[in-house]
């Protein structure tokens, strides 16, 4: 089992820059392949950046370019690194975790969950 939390959300201006991190407890952190999602009121959660095991990292279309999800099995830290931030980005950002080695882009396949951290993006 492991624990997630979120930080480094906040409120920036369109075009601003922000770094999420998630913190994941146990000594198991580099066995899980790790996702960002993000969720606005009344939608379904939002794939954004899968970091698997086995395989490159995966972003959704929306995201490519703009952020960068990366990982330190060694301080058992996932990143994502979000620049030209746009209104359209503003959710809640959770961390996830699954006991797999693939990439996957659906909320179902996550077993684990942070409490998330809102993202604020103003014009």
């Amino acid at each position: 089992q492991v624990q997630l939390v979120e930080s480094g959300g906040g409120s920036v201006q369109a075009g601003g820059s922000l770094r999420l991190s998630c913190a994941a407890s146990g000594r198991t952190f580099s066995s899980y392949t790790m996702g960002w999602f993000r969720q606005t009121p009344g939608q379904e959660r939002e794939f954004v950046a899968s970091f698997p095991l086995i395989g490159a990292t995966m972003y959704a279309e929306s995201v490519k370019g703009r952020f960068t999800c990366s990982r330190d099995n060694a301080k058992n830290t996932l990143y994502l690194k979000m620049n030209s931030l746009s209104l359209e980005d503003t959710a809640v950002y959770y961390c996830a975790a699954r006991q797999g080695r693939y990439y996957r882009h659906s909320a179902n396949d996550y077993d684990y969950w942070g409490q998330g951290t809102q993202v604020t993006v103003s014009s």
